[in-house]
């Protein structure tokens, strides 16, 4: 990640903040700045002719998008150097602007692993130093795997998530919080004054092994994950961030695992999201790729599959180029997709893949955005 990556991201933090104000529907009875961010600037009276004038903000932002990573099986040893562990993906996501991951396991320390489940998953806090390290920006947590050491794990992931926010190269976790407003704070990314939110919520509602419909959701006064299987509250939370950012992306944890086309249910509720101001709709959970493509003013990715993951098979890096609105009230537009085609080893690591079996990605993508209902 190169330092002015790691600059957006810290100069993002008091962004987040003001978002949560807004999610919350609350006021600190403080003054808050009249921009989500504020940057130091010489008052107009002590000016200087030699001032240097502000950068112009970018004409448009590039999104790196990845599907689910977890540190099992032969993962799991990648640990021991953050540094290496997520190469030779790193690539594809270095190159963005923000890049937007899902992080599908439980972090830190305490706890015990959920009984009757059949999955159980679990890293330390090195998982967060190996996605920012491969130049990841922020990582959702708003999954069916993020508490499968229950909620005594909670307090060790949220601290860990708190450090690795500090850290150098920075990381955001989204998607759970200790109560209902912090589970569904964005993540929000200054590149060059434009700013692009990232709202996490997860509505796998069932495990492959048990029903556990929404027993791991945040509340009023109950840590936990964004839970949007009534989606109330998400699309408030995609709203507020349409009103403060000027791109929104909404990251969900949803679909049918093993289906490669999009059930009803995520095809209704991206319809919503795009209505309630998501530029960009992006999703995991079925461990298979779906279709990508516009819909409306937004980009759907139903589904971006496994990344880095104990089992083989297709992957990929989706990167959304977007330009800003171009007046205050106008919608920011994908303007440009491209898909970074790869592959799934025994390492469980992503490795681009070319020629032949590049041209069989491409027809892929084709088929799926046919059965997703999604054009170009």
């Amino acid at each position: 990640m190169s330092g002015s990556r790691s600059q957006h991201v810290r100069r993002a933090r008091a962004a987040a903040a003001v978002l949560a104000l807004l999610a919350a529907g609350c006021s600190t009875g403080e003054d808050l700045p009249a921009s989500p961010v504020t940057s130091s600037t010489r008052p107009p009276d002590t000016a200087t002719p030699t001032s240097a004038p502000p950068a112009p903000r970018p004409s448009s932002v590039t999104i790196a998008l990845a599907g689910d990573i977890h540190f099992e099986g032969a993962l799991a040893d990648r640990l021991r150097d953050p540094a290496t562990a997520l190469a030779p993906a790193a690539v594809a996501l270095e190159a963005a602007d923000v890049a937007i991951v899902n992080l599908e396991t439980s972090v830190g320390s305490g706890g015990r692993p959920e009984p009757g489940k059949r999955f159980t998953f679990s890293a330390g806090p090195a998982a967060f130093a190996a996605l920012a390290a491969a130049g990841i920006d922020v990582a959702s947590m708003a999954n069916n795997h993020a508490l499968d050491h229950g909620r005594a794990r909670l307090p060790s992931t949220l601290r860990a998530a708190r450090s690795a926010a500090e850290a150098d190269p920075p990381l955001a976790v989204i998607g759970l919080g200790r109560d209902l407003d912090e589970a569904f704070r964005p993540a929000v990314t200054d590149v060059d004054g434009t700013l692009v939110a990232t709202v996490a919520a997860t509505v796998a509602d069932r495990d492959p092994t048990a029903d556990r419909t929404g027993q791991w959701a945040a509340t009023a006064d109950l840590g936990g994950t964004a839970d949007a299987l009534d989606p109330a509250h998400l699309l408030a939370a995609v709203q507020d961030a349409d009103r403060a950012a000027d791109v929104v992306v909404a990251y969900l944890h949803w679909g049918v695992q093993g289906e490669r086309c999009p059930s009803t249910d995520q095809r209704s509720l991206a319809g919503r999201l795009v209505a309630a101001g998501a530029d960009v709709v992006v999703g995991t959970h079925a461990h298979e790729l779906q279709g990508d493509g516009r819909l409306g003013r937004g980009y759907v990715a139903y589904g971006l599959g496994n990344f880095a993951w104990y089992s083989p098979g297709p992957t990929g890096v989706l990167t959304l180029t977007v330009e800003p609105p171009r007046v205050p009230t106008g919608r920011a537009r994908v303007v440009r997709s491209a898909w970074w085609p790869a592959a799934i080893g025994a390492d469980g690591l992503a490795t681009r893949v070319r020629g032949e079996a590049a041209a069989r990605f491409a027809a892929d993508r084709e088929a799926l955005r046919a059965c997703a209902g999604l054009t170009r």
